[in-house]
């Protein structure tokens, strides 16, 4: 290895002798393992403890029907499962794992896979470190070993220190040398030692831990009263606990966990295909209840292109125009020199460069200092001047300001209030072109030099504030970053949804206030903060920043994670975008935090739930629009399945309230046909339903996943009109046969009465399932087909049905037959009953609301 790194060729052998540089891959769970687990949690106990008492009771039917129950309910979510775990591991392969290393003598892009022994690699502030390193060079470094030692204060580091593979460079720049790789590095070691840790639970996963636990306990208490209830009546004790058994299965939700992960990963591949990369599919739903938006501004609401069209000296004023990163431009204005010294001296202070690609020229590094870089050719004519530093001061957050030491010479640059105050005598129109050129939207930043006296190496290691003072300014430059085109528009639809916004920004004030009215993003009457004026008390600075339109400016690390804490006590879910390496802190903080995919550290998007992989401000709307959407599915798939509970629990209610003088409507292996025929096909598709026009068109829904209104529609609307047209089909065939109270009916008419309520029930969920895939619009306003997976689903519903009435020997088994013509057309009735009460109900509703 020599300064310029390894060669292509010697890079290429030691890949093949060492292999990738990747993590040992972790021991995978065994299929069966997982699917074990599937058959054997809460619910699927209580089944198989059900079946067997079946099979004691000499039901061998009715415990082979519970089996077949576990059974499917069990390779079914064992198959979601593995969707999902596939879909988050495709996704977090979007992830960028490119490093900068030396080889051929020139800097190269490669992946982090490809490194090898010996390749020099180049780290920045931010960068996550590839590999086990030897640091070759480092200008005030530290690094983040949190994620090895625990501690979370920055270690420094040095020449010729180590530094490990997996942890974060938070300061400095720094060259160094692989010196291991994959399974060698110290990482690898440890987590072989974490590979059996299980994660916590996430809250919506408790929640829904808590929604199943309860129905299932109910379901039990009230099996067991309906067991006594039928000892009580006269019932002997192996029919009293047929009926209990039945009840118990019938109020089971026993695809709820399933399907939830089905619509999370499916809601997270629809965000991946909108540029949003969720690294946690509970954050989809997390999304769906975001109520304020905190976003940077350059690169999320601008273009992040920046262009440098002005420079303020002492001769006067200077305007460049030019395409982009292009170094072809024109300049206008007098002071030429002074403009093109004054741009020198910021490059020197720069790493970022503009560079030819593919015959287009793109920025390399951070946009701002490439925009210097093609001022500079602008104005000179020529790439630079050749001057390499001897030291470098890096861009930190509290000092705003980075610094260089070429030779005799110091050059500083950064934001002017952090510079200025620096320097000698600064004329007084400086400050107030400071305030003209942010009040045009510019990024403006001072640029200032200082002449060392004394040999070199007396500089190299003092402290930055003995070195950076006494500054002569040379000037100013201006930076202008366009708004993306349709930014606008994006924030009237935030609003739109009740999201309120606001500008959370490092600019100068005047700069943020510009580009937020320019953009609409900023409030009436207008509110612009800077982080110096935000009072200490957490209550005072919810109060001032709870409202829609603020911008603030001049934002510090620690500023920005109050006030992330600030909205939070005042009830705000909050977003908050970042791309920095102090960001971290708030984006952990924030309910979602939104990392920049193109822009961001590593640190960042590894602090965050959701990576925009294009960097806009549109892609964070667009995710929480499928937030919202995922999050409707689920209660459309809880509204469908209590409906059904409904309708299978009433012929129990009915018999008990009669002493068991009415005959049961549907028996256990009946209702159990239900649950597999009308829940799960229906309840998959609804759980795969497409964003509504107007799902951001409203504020965000606060509430549970069981709340009031879902209630309120279950157990008051569908499903008790689904339980009258049930009884009534049951009773029309009963008493159209001549079967008089207190008698026991002849078995085959009370098997075509059992009939008539099974397709009653079966009916009235097909029109369930169109009614749940809206709650305020009905189906017809939707479109019968607009959901293709719902109308395959209705197909193989009504096929099921059909089975269950015509094939002899399995409507033997349930215990029914095909209804007679009376029972039919009452069944029939379900389908415009049920629509007829959800539209209903949405009318009253809707009315309510806008009462």
């Amino acid at each position: 290895m020599t300064a310029a790194g390894l060669t292509s060729v010697q890079a290429a052998d030691l890949l093949k002798q060492a292999g990738p540089n990747l993590l040992p891959a972790e021991k995978p769970v065994p299929q069966w393992r997982k699917l074990w687990g599937e058959l054997t949690h809460f619910f699927a106990l209580m089944l198989w403890c059900a079946a067997g008492l079946a099979f004691l009771a000499d039901m061998p039917q009715l415990g082979v029907a519970i089996i077949v129950v576990v059974l499917v309910n069990g390779v079914f979510a064992h198959i979601q499962q593995e969707r999902a775990q596939h879909a988050a591991a495709k996704l977090r392969g979007l992830l960028p794992a490119d490093v900068l290393v030396r080889r051929d003598g020139r800097v190269r892009k490669v992946h982090a896979s490809e490194l090898v022994i010996n390749d020099l690699v180049l780290l920045a502030a931010g960068d996550r470190i590839p590999a086990d390193v030897v640091l070759v060079t480092a200008a005030s470094c530290t690094v983040d070993e949190s994620m090895l030692t625990g501690e979370s204060e920055p270690v420094p580091k040095a020449g010729g220190d180590p530094a490990w593979g997996g942890t974060f460079l938070v300061n400095g720049n720094a060259e160094a040398a692989v010196s291991a790789t994959g399974a060698r590095t110290r990482l690898a070691g440890i987590a072989l030692l974490t590979s059996g840790a299980v994660s916590p639970p996430t809250p919506l996963s408790l929640e829904l831990r808590r929604i199943v636990r309860v129905v299932a306990s109910v379901a039990l208490a009230i099996a067991a009263v309906f067991f006594l209830v039928s000892l009580l009546v006269g019932i002997q004790w192996r029919d009293s606990f047929l009926f209990a058994i039945g009840v118990a299965v019938a109020l089971v939700p026993e695809g709820l966990l399933p399907t939830v992960t089905l619509s999370l990963a499916m809601g997270a591949q629809r965000m991946a295909a909108r540029n949003a990369l969720v690294r946690n599919l509970e954050a989809v739903e997390t999304l769906g209840s975001t109520t304020f938006i905190c976003t940077d501004k350059t690169g999320t609401l601008t273009q992040n292109r920046m262009n440098a069209v002005e420079v303020f000296t002492s001769q006067g004023e200077v305007h460049i125009a030019g395409d982009g990163y292009n170094p072809e431009g024109t300049v206008l204005g007098e002071g030429k020199d002074k403009a093109a010294e004054t741009a020198l001296a910021a490059l020197a202070a720069s790493q970022g460069r503009a560079e030819l690609h593919e015959g287009q020229w793109r920025a390399s590094g951070d946009p701002m200092e490439a925009a210097i870089d093609v001022l500079a050719r602008r104005l000179t004519g020529a790439a630079g001047d050749g001057r390499v530093p001897s030291r470098r001061l890096p861009f930190d957050p509290g000092r705003r300001r980075e610094s260089a030491i070429v030779g005799q010479d110091l050059f500083c640059k950064g934001a002017p209030e952090a510079v200025l105050p620096l320097c000698g005598a600064v004329p007084e129109p400086v400050g107030e072109q400071v305030h003209l050129m942010a009040s045009r939207g510019l990024r403006v930043i001072a640029v200032a030099r200082r002449k060392l006296e004394g040999a070199p190496d007396l500089w190299e290691s003092r402290p930055a504030e003995d070195i950076e003072r006494g500054l002569e300014l040379l000037g100013l430059i201006g930076l202008h970053d366009p708004p993306r085109p349709d930014v606008g528009e994006v924030i009237r639809t935030a609003r739109n949804a009740g999201l309120k916004l606001a500008m959370i920004t490092g600019d100068h004030p005047g700069t943020g206030a510009a580009i937020a009215r320019e953009i609409g993003l900023m409030g009436v009457p207008e509110r612009v903060l800077e982080g110096t004026e935000l009072p200490d008390d957490e209550q005072l600075l919810g109060a001032l920043l709870d409202r829609d339109g603020v911008v603030v400016s001049r934002v510090s690390p620690e500023q920005k994670l109050r006030v992330a804490r600030a909205l939070q006590s005042r009830g705000h879910v909050v977003a908050m975008t970042g791309d920095g390496v102090n960001d971290g802190p708030a984006l952990r903080e924030a309910d979602i935090g939104v990392a920049m995919g193109l822009s961001g550290t590593d640190v960042a998007r590894e602090a965050a739930d959701l990576v925009l992989l294009d960097d806009h401000f549109g892609t964070i709307v667009a995710a929480i629009e499928q937030g919202r959407a995922t999050y409707a599915n689920i209660h459309r798939f809880l509204t469908y399945h209590l409906t059904d509970n409904v309708a299978e629990l009433t012929p129990f209610v009915i018999w008990a309230l009669s002493g068991g003088q009415f005959p049961l409507a549907l028996g256990v292996l009946q209702i159990l046909a239900l649950d597999i025929g009308t829940d799960l096909l229906p309840a998959l598709a609804l759980g795969a339903e497409q964003p509504g026009k107007r799902v951001l068109a409203r504020p965000p829904e606060r509430r549970h996943l069981m709340d009031r209104k879902l209630m309120v529609r279950v157990f008051c609307v569908l499903g008790p009109v689904e339980a009258v047209i049930e009884m009534a089909a049951f009773s029309a065939v009963l008493f159209g046969g001549g079967w008089d109270r207190g008698e026991t009916p002849e078995p085959g008419l009370l098997m075509a009465a059992s009939g008539a309520a099974f397709t009653a029930v079966v009916l009235g969920q097909l029109a369930n399932a169109f009614a749940c895939r809206s709650a305020t619009v009905p189906p017809w306003r939707l479109g019968w087909g607009t959901n293709r997976l719902l109308a395959w689903a209705i197909l193989a519903e009504l096929g099921v049905l059909a089975a269950c009435l015509f094939i002899p020997q399995l409507a033997a088994v349930l215990g029914q037959a095909p209804p007679a013509p009376a029972g039919l057309l009452v069944a029939l009735s379900a389908v415009p009953a049920v629509l007829a009460a959800d539209w209903a109900y949405k009318r009253i509703r809707g009315r309510s609301n806008h009462a």
